[in-house]
Order: C-alpha cells, then sequence, then structure tokens
C-alpha cells in the first residue's frame, strides 16, 4: 500500500495486492491477489476485483465484478476473453480471404485488358 490509499471497511484484500497513492477503496470490497490499482482511483463499495487484476480506471458504480487487465466488468471480460481464443483462426481466415479476393482481382484485372 503506497501513501495516503483509505480502505474502507470490511473490505478483503488477498495477498500480493497492489494500491498505488492516493487511491481510495469503499467498504465491502473485495480484492483479489496480484490485483494491481493505480493511483488517485476511487472505488465504489462492494466492488469485486477478480484475481490478478490490473484496474488503471476509477470504479464509480458499486456491486459491480471486474477482473481481467485491464479490468473490465465480468461479463464484457468472458467475451474478450472468449474473442482471444479465437483470434489465431480469425486470422487463418483473414489470410485466406485476401487471396481469393487478390486473386479474384487479378483475374478482373486480366479481363479489362483483353
Amino acid at each position: 500500500m503506497a501513501h495516503n490509499v483509505t480502505i474502507g471497511e470490511n473490505t478483503v484484500i488477498a495477498a500480493q495486492a497492489g494500491m498505488s497513492g492516493s487511491t481510495k477503496v469503499g467498504k465491502n470490497t473485495m480484492i483479489g491477489g496480484q490485483v494491481g490499482l493505480t493511483g488517485h482511483l476511487e472505488i465504489a463499495d462492494n466492488t469485486k476485483i477478480g484475481a490478478q487484476s490490473g484496474v488503471h480506471h476509477s470504479i464509480h458504480k458499486p456491486n459491480m465484478t471486474y477482473f481481467g487487465s485491464p479490468a473490465y466488468p465480468h461479463r464484457e471480460a468472458f467475451r474478450i476473453q472468449g474473442g482471444i481464443a479465437q483470434l489465431p483462426d480469425l486470422l487463418n481466415t483473414i489470410r485466406e480471404m485476401k487471396k481469393k479476393i487478390d486473386e479474384l482481382e487479378r483475374k478482373l484485372e486480366g479481363k479489362e485488358k483483353t
């Protein structure tokens, strides 16, 4: 914990969590292990932050769950993680589509010249 950090009552903070200076954590908040909070943030009451999350913006809406690095509301974080898992296949699809487009353009240019 850095200088001037305030932590609300009934807040639980797991091991290896770190908070930069002048951060204010609300009441009844749960902060998982290895969470990092940048400085001068405000974390609303009843917020849950999942392990290994990185929070760099204030959280003003109470009763929300966040995780990820950077941290997002949990439903959005699930969607992001699901999308990341699909990236290799999507890149292959895009490469295949680009090849087909290039082939079609070459064929079209050849027809225009004749």
